[in-house]
């Protein structure tokens, strides 16, 4: 498979740190969009000079600035998103039709593929009002995508980053409980705030209706080991042996 030119956005966070170690792995020529609004924050430095230190480049670009956007972009064949989707509401859509407006201008992209990662947003039409947020601006993003005629990937990986899955579904925690376990729904809990309430209602879309194994992959969509056999995936069994 040819080599590729990769910008990676939002290289700093969770997900973006793997795809660009992924990237420079894979042999790809790997950029880094570093954003001056990291301002004076060392952690978010350091981890850019790393992947300096490992082969890739830095192309400093702000979303506060539409032409420095466009000259990132014009360096490369394909932008990889991976602005985090905990923080997806509102400023970070905002973020994202920038960028799709970006590539529209540069007009060399071969493949965009926007921050998503989490549930296929086309299969939560019916979510809970307060959990219906995130769906409908990922929406938003396919919609601007589709409409500059922008080459594009979808990602749709539920949930794969493991947060459901050490914990056992526990809130505020990422490891297995030692004495009890609560469980959700019993009726005594009276209120809870706004964002505690969207959590709750993605909970019971996942565990509930089982939206993310209850469903079929539509034309045009392709399951990941399936395109990638030669990928050796974790299983749920053996990746919760780690906590035994």
């Amino acid at each position: 498979m040819g080599k590729s030119k990769v910008l990676v956005v939002g290289g700093t966070g969770y997900i973006g740190r793997r795809i660009v170690k992924a990237s420079l792995a894979e042999g790809h020529e790997t950029y880094v969009l570093q954003r001056p609004e990291i301002g004076v924050d060392i952690e978010k430095l350091e981890t850019l000079l790393s992947f300096k230190r490992q082969g890739a480049s830095l192309n400093e670009g702000s979303f506060n600035d539409h032409k420095s956007l466009v000259e990132a972009v014009k360096q490369v064949d394909v932008v990889i998103c991976t602005i985090s989707g905990v923080h997806f509401r509102s400023h970070n859509l905002l973020l994202q039709l920038k960028l799709v407006d970006a590539i529209k201008e540069a007009g060399n992209v071969k493949r965009f593929l926007p921050s998503e990662f989490g549930m296929d947003p086309t299969l939560m039409g019916h979510a809970l009002e307060l959990g219906r947020v995130p769906f409908d601006e990922k929406m938003a993003v396919r919609k601007a995508i589709e409409e500059a005629n922008i080459p594009f990937t979808y990602v749709v990986a539920n949930c794969f980053a493991g947060y459901f899955a050490g914990n056992v579904s526990q809130f505020e925690r990422f490891t297995p409980p030692k004495g009890k376990v609560f469980l959700y729904g019993d009726g005594k809990v009276k209120g809870l705030d706004l964002a505690w309430q969207e959590v709750v209602g993605h909970f019971y879309h996942i565990f509930y209706e089982g939206c993310l194994t209850n469903f079929e992959i539509r034309e045009g969509g392709e399951e990941a080991s399936h395109l990638y056999p030669q990928v050796e995936y974790t299983r749920m069994e053996d990746y919760l042996k780690v906590y035994v």
